[in-house]
């Protein structure tokens, strides 16, 4: 693939409405690989993109926060 082909790729990656998040602990136990917690509880976002093929196991962590807190954002591979 080349550069052009990379930056034409979708990247996806979580964010988190901090102002929403109450720190229930779901993320980061249904997707450590991409969450974290904080000193008390509340999710932190690891940047890690995933391809587009990852869409349906990441919308399923965002449907399992009882906040609404999780989305993702798609944007070029490589940003």
């Amino acid at each position: 693939m080349n550069s052009t082909e990379d930056f034409r790729t979708a990247a996806l990656r979580y964010a988190v409405d901090t102002a929403l998040c109450a720190g229930h602990g779901r993320c980061y136990s249904l997707d450590p690989d991409h969450f974290d917690s904080d000193d008390v509880g509340y999710a932190v976002v690891l940047d890690r993109a995933e391809s587009a093929s990852r869409r349906a196991a990441m919308e399923d962590v965002v449907a399992a926060c009882p906040e609404g807190a999780i989305s993702i954002v798609e944007g070029p591979a490589g940003s």
